[in-house]
């Protein structure tokens, strides 16, 4: 079609007017970039190591925040009945894929959507959760890692006892929010031979400083810290109270003791991190969670503060030394 210069610009000002009228979802299609949705547990302050690995297994599998993908974060900070809401929202906005840490935000994506991709970092069993058919055959939209902290509360105990060998009342800590609550004390109490479990919970940081005033008030010789994102963006607060209160504690991942935490005992959380980060380039690149495993943490690592040993005047066996993965001086 040939159209006169007059003609011309009242014709490309007609088509500019009739893309002024197109669907609002049709013009961001063309004009946005993949939005990764990341439901978190925890809180963004708490937590910056957590998108620096993730954002580094993007970034080799192609993909850079800012420039071919955008990622629009919710932080829960512990409150665990807002994740049902955050997750409907991130479904609204039409994320390409739902990145969910801990099982709590897992199972608020899993219930939002059974269409769009969702990669989960769990401490619990994802097929007990209803997350996926099977490990190895996950079948539906969601997959990604189950890192075993929950069933490593009988291991932590065992290993606190041999630290401090006359402790014979512990404490355990826990999130009642967090859906593994219910399994770390199991697995607690079920190796306390000869030991009395003190159980108190926590779902914030004035509730964390209530359940060290119990411990204190029932006069506990050491303590387990349960596995929970909340706690992991307070464990600054947790190794400090319990320095405060000279309480050999022992905690579910190294980070605790780089802070001043005693000792640490679980899986590696930047492996776990870097894992999820490569399923979600894979997703982007065209993957089915259906198609990809769920991938269990088989690293586990011993961690002993020296310097906090000392202050709480421990004097650390040459038996337990020779099996630490790391020392902290």
């Amino acid at each position: 079609m040939v159209v006169e210069p007059m003609r011309r610009r009242q014709f490309i000002t007609l088509l500019g007017g009739a893309a002024a009228t197109w669907p609002v979802s049709a013009r961001a299609q063309q004009s946005t970039m993949p939005i990764i949705g990341f439901l978190g547990g925890g809180s963004t302050g708490g937590s910056p190591q957590t998108g620096r690995i993730i954002r580094q297994s993007l970034t080799e599998a192609g993909f850079i925040e800012g420039r071919n993908i955008s990622v629009d974060y919710r932080w829960a900070e512990g409150q665990y009945d807002r994740l049902p809401a955050m997750a409907a929202d991130l479904v609204r906005r039409q994320v390409a894929v739902i990145l969910a840490i801990p099982a709590p935000a897992a199972r608020a994506a899993r219930a939002a959507t059974a269409t769009i991709p969702i990669v989960f970092m769990i401490d619990d069993d994802p097929v007990k959760l209803g997350l996926v058919e099977s490990l190895a055959r996950p079948g539906g939209n969601a997959t990604g890692v189950n890192f075993f902290i929950a069933e490593l509360g009988g291991k932590q105990l065992g290993l606190v006892r041999e630290l401090v060998p006359q402790a014979a009342r512990i404490g355990l800590l826990v999130n009642p929010n967090n859906a593994n609550a219910e399994t770390v004390t199991e697995n607690v109490t079920a190796a306390a031979s000869g030991v009395e479990i003190k159980v108190v919970q926590a779902r914030d940081s004035r509730e964390i400083e209530i359940a060290f005033a119990a411990l204190a008030r029932d006069r506990v010789d050491a303590l387990l810290v349960g596995p929970d994102p909340f706690f992991y963006s307070r464990r600054v607060q947790l190794a400090t109270q319990a320095m405060r209160d000279r309480l050999p504690a022992i905690y579910p991942l190294r980070e605790f003791a780089e802070v001043g935490g005693l000792m640490t005992y679980g899986t590696s959380l930047t492996e776990a991190h870097r894992q999820i980060g490569a399923y979600v380039g894979r997703i982007l690149k065209g993957a089915k969670p259906a198609d990809l495993p769920v991938v269990q943490s088989t690293k586990f690592e011993l961690v002993i503060n020296l310097a906090t040993a000392r202050a709480l005047g421990l004097e650390v066996p040459a038996i337990l030394l020779a099996r630490v993965n790391a020392v902290i001086e």
